[in-house]
């Protein structure tokens, strides 16, 4: 039983690995999994026939139709470092007695950790992690907008999400995206997901996306808004400059932590 778990793994950390690189070798993923190139081989080969990746010579690359939707808990661990630096930056165009709209996401709840010492907030948030890190806190009111619970992200969907946020009117909204298109605009990987983001977007005053570099250049399925609709956008130094310049002749403004 623990040789199967182990086995499982390893494969699915292949896929994680795969999805954030785009391509591996057979010699590097034995080396990081201290087994043998033969058992990479086979790992591979299974994978494949179960379409979750394209086999190469000497290794894989990633099957851009395939979306892994990873569960909350393995997003909070990828880039954590970076996220929890945005997370602090983002609090600091936060003040006392703002509304504030947040959208689901490990990036997001690295923003809520950072609002904890503020007064009079009202929080709008269909994140569950969100509400319970922030809903203890007596100087702030967490507003839970109702839906239906998307068990891997800890969050609630759908068009009663929508029809009850579009009640208010926020002073911020912090947006998590999966993908960001410099040219295009910013991206998740379902259309729900994209639908619901845009109505947090139309009831902000000012709109703040919250996105690792990482998520550049990234290929998802759903557009959530071009840059024209979006204020800020915090990141990391692992931005590049070529990606930072076409975004800010759109009028965004972009923060690099």
């Amino acid at each position: 039983m623990k040789s199967d778990n182990n086995l499982l793994h390893r494969r699915n950390e292949i896929l994680n690995m795969l999805n954030e690189q785009g391509e591996l070798s057979v010699k590097d993923l034995s080396k990081i999994f201290k087994v043998s190139e033969v058992s990479i081989r086979n790992d591979l080969t299974y994978l494949e026939k179960k379409g979750l990746l394209i086999r190469n010579h000497g290794g894989a690359i990633k099957n851009q139709s395939i979306n892994f939707d990873l569960n909350l808990t393995e997003r909070i661990k990828r880039f954590h470092k970076e996220k929890n630096k945005i997370g602090k930056r983002a609090s600091k165009l936060v003040k006392d007695n703002y509304k504030i709209i947040m959208d689901s996401g490990s990036t997001t709840i690295e923003v809520a950790k950072h609002l904890v010492d503020f007064n009079n907030l009202k929080i709008i948030t269909n994140s569950l992690p969100i509400a319970y890190i922030l809903g203890e806190n007596k100087n702030i009111e967490v507003i839970i907008p109702g839906g239906v619970l998307r068990g891997k992200m800890k969050s609630l969907k759908g068009s009663l999400v929508e029809k009850n946020i579009s009640m208010f009117n926020c002073d911020i909204a912090f947006i998590g995206v999966d993908s960001i298109l410099p040219e295009k605009g910013i991206f998740t990987h379902s259309i729900e997901e994209a639908s619901l983001s845009k109505h947090m977007i139309d009831i902000a005053n000012k709109v703040v996306v919250v996105a690792d570099s990482s998520k550049f250049n990234k290929n998802e399925f759903a557009k959530i808004e071009n840059f024209s609709s979006i204020d800020v956008l915090i990141t990391d130094s692992g931005v590049t400059d070529e990606d930072r310049q076409k975004i800010e002749t759109q009028g965004t403004k972009i923060i690099v932590v």
